[in-house]
């Protein structure tokens, strides 16, 4: 198999603390707001056709559509053949405000007032088909549905569509817009949600995560082709891992030893060693078990002195689905901008849980190096991306 580069020439985010890169990183930089994360005043229209389309897609849709248009705005003209043109975005959950509402309405007036759009908006794959329509890409056109790693595992997916040459571009990230009553009502009764409404990363006193809802988006291209065309470069790349705790539905392994296991085989398949690692952004929950058995993994794999942590749901949220690919775009920002956001919630040390270089309080000063980004989803799937500076 070829062994190809591949670069970031594309970034677009959609979060509740920002919409568009800039207004994103102020935002992770800032303090956190009260209560869940919704985005406010977001409105569709201006990233489709036309009203009557946007209202044919749902939200979760609607976000990776805006997402992708920003990306693509900063990718310049590409060159790549359609047919070698990619999209892989994933979700955890879909289209899952659409399902509720129209199952609302089979309830209230029968199946005849049922929509016929109810099945392409709600499928989990509906964002991947929408952009690739959008921008007339014939290549693979793919779905990651693996709960909160889907926005990691994505991206690492459609590097590998360019690595192994079937690709020159792929659309990837993530997406999701759950804030429905059932799926509140579920994650409420299963005591993920924090009692207080507090998203307090690696925390002593963390007690739940607080919901998001988002889409983040990365053009990924072949290295040599973005350069040809001269093309703006943002980040590399340099690979990734996935594996399974095999453990239980929610809870991640004793020890975070899936997690680990995880990070280094994503280190192996960068060809990089551990020492070479500049920060890490962390899945940071605000789960007890979560954060334990991540710092247990960050510390086992890196020591207690290893690299700079922080987890940006203090600001965002936990986006679902999205997260993984919201948090890549973090990382490339913090690499363009020589800044680590804070984890904004963190107050006090967990003496229970192993040291990390935990940054929290105010951003602080780096170097840009290799990064990586941490997912792991419920049902025990994990993702680790490795991103290298420019």
């Amino acid at each position: 198999m070829a062994n190809r580069k591949v670069v970031v020439t594309g970034l677009g985010v959609v979060t509740s603390c920002g919409v568009g890169t800039e207004s994103f990183w102020e935002g992770l930089c800032g303090s956190p707001p009260e209560g869940d994360r919704r985005i406010e005043n977001f409105d569709p229209s201006e990233y489709f056709k036309n009203s009557k389309e946007a209202r044919r897609a749902d939200r979760c849709t609607q976000f990776a559509i805006a997402a992708a248009e920003m990306a693509m705005q900063q990718t310049g003209e590409l060159t790549a053949r359609a047919d070698r043109s990619g999209v892989f975005i994933g979700t955890g959950i879909g289209g899952i405000e659409t399902l509720e509402e129209q199952i609302g309405i089979l309830l209230e007036k029968g199946s005849r007032r049922v929509s016929p759009f109810l099945v392409p908006m709600m499928m989990p794959n509906a964002a991947t088909a929408a952009v690739s329509m959008k921008y007339g890409f014939q290549g693979p056109a793919e779905n990651t549905c693996t709960a909160c790693a889907a926005g990691t595992h994505a991206i690492i997916n459609a590097s590998r569509l360019i690595a192994s040459d079937r690709c020159d571009v792929v659309i990837a990230g993530g997406t999701e817009a759950a804030f429905t009553g059932s799926s509140i009502a579920g994650f409420t009764n299963m005591t993920a949600f924090s009692s207080e409404g507090v998203s307090r990363p690696f925390d002593l006193d963390r007690d739940g995560f607080v919901m998001g809802e988002g889409a983040g988006i990365l053009v990924l291209e072949e290295k040599e082709m973005a350069q040809e065309r001269g093309a703006k470069i943002y980040a590399e790349i340099l690979g990734g891992a996935s594996n399974a705790d095999a453990h239980h539905i929610t809870a991640p392994s004793p020890g975070g030893l899936g997690a680990k296991k995880c990070i280094e085989l994503a280190l192996e398949d960068s060809g990089i060693t551990s020492d070479s690692v500049g920060y890490i952004n962390a899945h940071g929950t605000s789960t007890p078990l979560n954060d334990l058995g991540e710092a247990q993994a960050i510390n086992s794999v890196f020591g207690a002195d290893g690299p700079l942590v922080s987890s940006t749901k203090g600001i965002t949220g936990h986006t679902l689905g999205a997260a993984g690919a919201i948090e890549a775009v973090a990382v490339v920002i913090a690499m363009q901008k020589s800044l680590i956001p804070p984890t904004a919630g963190f107050i006090n040390p967990d003496p229970e849980m192993p040291e990390i270089n935990l940054v929290h309080g105010e951003p602080v000063q780096w170097t840009p190096a290799p990064a990586i980004s941490n997912s792991f989803g419920f049902g025990g799937h994990n993702g680790c991306l490795v991103i290298g500076p420019n």
